[in-house]
């Protein structure tokens, strides 16, 4: 049996008056995803770690955030490195002192030390939510980079990297190793895209639920998975069935049998399928059906593994499934 993979170490970099909620959405994210693994009886797939300049630091709502690991010498070449966004100063605020800026001037180096190489890799991220932007610009590693960050900060990002693109009305923006969100919530979005990545369509849907988000889309990714798709609505119900066809996908599944996991009649959940998910029960297990045979095929399985592994009975039934939805 396969080792599962090591999980990958998730770091936040904290400075002073860092935005709580680009802390906490993240964070929350990744820890939903681990949980749902461990459900399932898989290992978690992050580690999320919590480093400073200062064992403690200040967030935007005057909430101290402590016991912050120091900065290390090195991450792993794997490690996901996210900067938040800082509340900017208030007029009247005392200013930074000289053990602040003593402070951030090591944060800056550090970044540029350790940071560079995780863009330099293949296997590692820099994740810059809301104005974390601006703190990469600082550090040097938006050279020739794509980037967005808050839309109020577009022009100050461009005034601080003058080598990068910085695209706007962007939610997020992916460049290689390197992701960059626009405001705050914006950080959920591009969280729940890199779980996606990660850990599949099955997991990051679930987290979305979870967090009752909906799971947005770079405009310049794929079209949205059947997995993801049908899954914007908040129905307890309705969401059973999908997470028990998505986990079992080729087993037989007739209206009856889905209309008990939801615990509902099988007039009832064509309703149901019809008003929340835009679909009905048939054409979404069909959907679902679809996806898998169509990954299994690039994986290299021949038409007919395909087809008995995502639940066809024949490829004549793959095919004339495929021709049906397509009308």
């Amino acid at each position: 049996m396969r080792s599962p993979d090591p999980p990958i170490d998730a770091v936040f970099l904290l400075q002073p008056r860092a935005l709580l909620l680009d802390l906490a959405g993240p964070a929350e994210a990744l820890r939903l995803a681990n949980q749902a693994l461990q459900r399932q009886g898989l290992a978690p797939a992050f580690r999320l770690r919590y480093v400073a300049a200062q064992p403690q630091a200040a967030s935007s709502v005057g909430l101290t955030v402590s016991g912050l690991e120091p900065l290390p010498e090195a991450l792993a070449p794997d490690s996901w490195l996210f900067l938040l966004g800082c509340r900017h100063m208030q007029p009247g605020e005392a200013a930074a002192g000289s053990a602040e800026r003593a402070d951030q001037l090591r944060t800056l180096r550090w970044l540029h030390e350790v940071g560079g190489p995780l863009l330099e890799g293949t296997a590692g991220r820099v994740i810059s939510i809301c104005s974390g932007a601006l703190l990469a610009a600082e550090a040097g590693l938006l050279l020739q980079r794509r980037c967005t960050t808050h839309h109020e900060l577009l022009d100050e990002l461009r005034e601080r990297a003058p080598a990068a693109e910085v695209v706007d009305n962007r939610v997020f923006v992916l460049d290689g190793p390197l992701a960059s969100s626009a405001g705050i919530t914006a950080g959920i979005d591009l969280t729940l895209h890199l779980i996606q990545a990660r850990c599949g369509d099955a997991i990051a849907a679930g987290v979305a639920q979870t967090m009752v988000v909906y799971l947005r889309r770079n405009p310049q990714d794929p079209e949205l998975s059947p997995l993801l798709a049908h899954r914007h609505h908040l129905h307890p119900a309705l969401h059973r069935v999908q997470d028990a066809i998505s986990a079992r996908p080729a087993e037989d599944w007739s209206l009856e049998r889905m209309a008990a996991v939801a615990h509902v009649t099988p007039r009832h959940l064509g309703r149901l399928f019809s008003e929340h998910a835009g679909t009905t029960p048939l054409r979404y297990l069909q959907s679902i059906r679809l996806e898998l045979a169509e990954r299994a095929r690039q994986k290299g399985a021949s038409l007919s593994e395909a087809a008995r592994l995502a639940g066809f009975s024949s490829e004549q039934q793959w095919r004339r499934t495929r021709r049906a939805l397509a009308h």
